[in-house]
């Protein structure tokens, strides 16, 4: 890499929930190296205010979770950013330029950007260009406002941080030098530098491979070993969708609520890995011993390593990383296909893979991958000339993330006495044929239609954005939750009814709740049915409306029955002071949903389309409209 011109630092921060703030960070690194900064990214949570002050330029990734909370990696950073002793002016030295990932589906859309931006501010900050914000929902997802919003980005960079005279930005056609590569263990084999057809490889293991993942756990800084207890499938055989009932048991006590949400880890098939292997020509390498080696002297050994929950004195091989830490069945970004270019001597292929990169051809791009749901192994397959080295595979497959599913239960009374805490679990197995015809399977579904009862998982138990109290118990509560959205809502039906249970004492008559339920076939996909007959039989003061959508020639939704209903809405919501809770798919549902709500109340209230707005409005403002949608 280009030496860095003197006193360009760029510190690059993110906030994310689900990885791709992370994405859009890592992107604004490269950005800033191109541009002769010392870049160094990581999340929120892992700096100071102090260190704001220590970097030419501050530039922030930033996605909105729950009801327009800031995401769990940067609420320790949120914390300190609020605190009422920091004096106007504070900040006054940090240049910064942000950008939020939102989702217009959500009542407080890029919130947490919002509040983020408006804060540093309020303390001095000053900002370097406008804010950026994307829509998930616009056609061409996050690169349609972002790609516009770097252009400015880099303009003002270089209006504001002139680079010395003689000195250029790094040309996109030069490949930028990871901050760490990967070499052999063995400090006398060959340099990490080396090229591929040159190393000296050791022999691979020899042995049966296995159809499915290794069982070992992983290791996760925060998470906890889960036990499969049962992976059952709720729909009915014949039924297009296979969704999975999983029980897990942790052993000791953890305590949660409703809107928690339990992160699983999971593994690449091996069929998968060696077909990678096999097409990088790496099976004689793939069980060799290797390590993390910064790539020049001046790496700090705290430099974040591109794998995390690896050290960079852990020993680990090719077969390892692809199978438990590498995302080789993830959707390529923009990013993958600069790279793949510097990788071929087929000029086709080059020219093919530069022409992804090109912001003019962003709707070719997303035929190619995001439609067809086209993963990284599948590109290399085509483009078989590119041979990655291994040394390098690190900085250019993304880290498999974490995926995150709403807890399905609550947990009993006696958990705490008996120090043990069973979860469960409402998956849909992402499995379809696309418009290519090639069959598409989610990796984190996939993995968790092959668990066994008994098989130990990597998991992390987090906090969800609900928000429910049991000083709310005495008040109705309007749950709208079709398909795997009643997750959440099965959890706090059930919360609901162990806070009654203790408290017998409840003076007056206890609100009934209302349960909106959605699914395609009352015989196929109406999951827990059986809980909620038992519910009735029990005397549980709730009322479900499954709305079966195929089940007659006009089709029925979630928001037709709230329409149906709008009485018992209107009074539940305005006339006792009640709470709507809304999960499920973040497409047309929700706005569908806040739309029959609108109409509710302007058909009962006598109130005009701006008064029933602005009463929902408040409704948001105050918490009692809630949405986690995903």
């Amino acid at each position: 890499m280009a030496s860095t011109a003197q006193g360009r630092r760029a510190l690059v921060l993110y906030g994310s929930e689900t990885g791709n703030a992370q994405d859009v960070a890592e992107e604004l690194g490269r950005i800033a190296e191109r541009l002769r900064f010392d870049a160094e990214v990581t999340e929120l949570n892992a700096i100071n205010l102090r260190q704001l002050l220590q970097h030419s330029v501050v530039l922030i990734a930033i996605s909105t979770t729950g009801q327009g909370d800031l995401p769990a990696n940067c609420q320790t950073f949120w914390k300190a950013l609020r605190s009422a002793r920091l004096r106007p002016g504070c900040l006054h030295q940090v240049r910064f330029a942000s950008f939020g990932l939102g989702d217009t589906s959500y009542p407080k859309f890029n919130w947490a950007h919002r509040k983020l931006y408006n804060r540093l501010i309020q303390l001095g900050a000053q900002p370097i260009c406008d804010r950026g914000e994307s829509d998930e929902q616009h056609p061409e997802g996050i690169d349609g406002s972002f790609l516009p919003w770097t252009t400015n980005l880099r303009h003002r960079l270089l209006e504001e941080y002139p680079l010395p005279a003689g000195l250029e930005p790094i040309p996109d056609n030069v490949l930028l030098v990871p901050k760490w590569l990967l070499g052999f263990a063995d400090a006398s084999g060959p340099s990490p530098h080396s090229a591929v057809e040159h190393v000296s490889t050791s022999p691979a293991l020899k042995g049966t491979v296995s159809e499915l993942p290794p069982t070992d756990l992983l290791d996760v800084p925060g998470g906890m070993p889960a036990k499969v207890i049962s992976n059952n499938r709720l729909t009915s055989p014949s039924h297009w969708q296979d969704v999975r009932h999983l029980t897990l048991n942790v052993s000791e006590y953890h305590p949660y609520v409703p809107g928690d949400v339990l992160t699983l880890y999971p593994k690449n098939f091996p069929v998968d890995v060696n077909e990678f292997l096999k097409i990088m020509h790496w099976d004689s390498i793939a069980d060799a011993l290797l390590k993390f080696i910064p790539s020049s002297p001046g790496i700090s050994s705290t430099s974040p390593l591109p794998i995390p929950n690896i050290s960079s004195s852990t020993p680990i091989t090719l077969r390892t990383l692809l199978t438990n830490h590498l995302d080789l069945m993830s959707i390529p970004r923009r990013s993958f296909f600069a790279q793949l270019a510097h990788f071929t001597n087929d000029e086709f292929h080059r020219e093919r893979l530069l022409e992804f990169t090109n912001p003019e051809y962003i709707d070719e791009l997303y035929d190619y991958t995001s439609r067809p749901r086209r993963s990284i192994l599948e590109v290399l397959q085509e483009f078989e000339s590119v041979k990655i080295p291994w040394q390098r595979i690190c900085s250019i497959i993304p880290a498999i993330r974490g995926r995150q599913f709403s807890i399905a239960s609550a947990q009993l009374p006696s958990a705490a006495v008996e120090n043990q805490t069973q979860i469960e679990l409402l998956i849909a197995i992402v499995k379809y044929r696309t418009v290519i015809k090639r069959i598409r399977q989610g990796i984190c579904t996939r993995y968790v239609a092959a668990l066994e009862p008994g098989q130990e998982i990597s998991v992390m138990l987090q906090r969800g954005g609900l928000g429910v109290t049991k000083a709310e118990i005495q008040k109705p509560v309007v749950m709208i939750g079709p398909g795997t959205g009643v997750a959440p809502m099965r959890t706090l039906i059930y919360q609901r009814k162990y806070w009654r249970e203790e408290m017998q004492n409840i003076s007056g008559d206890l609100p009934r709740d209302m349960l909106f339920f959605g699914c395609r076939n009352a015989d196929a996909d109406y999951l827990f049915k059986d809980d909620w007959e038992k519910m009735k039989l029990e005397g549980v003061p709730l009322d479900v409306f499954p709305a079966f959508s195929r089940d007659q020639r006009q089709k029925v939704y979630v928001q037709d029955l709230v329409r149906e209903h709008s009485v018992r809405v209107y009074d539940a919501l305005i006339t006792k002071g009640g709470i709507v809770y809304i999960c499920g798919s973040s497409g047309k549902m929700p706005q569908a949903v806040r739309e029959a709500l609108i109409e509710s109340f302007q058909g009962h209230g006598s109130l005009s389309r701006e008064e029933a707005e602005a009463y929902l409005a408040s409704m948001e403002k105050s918490g009692r409209y809630k949405q986690e949608t995903w």
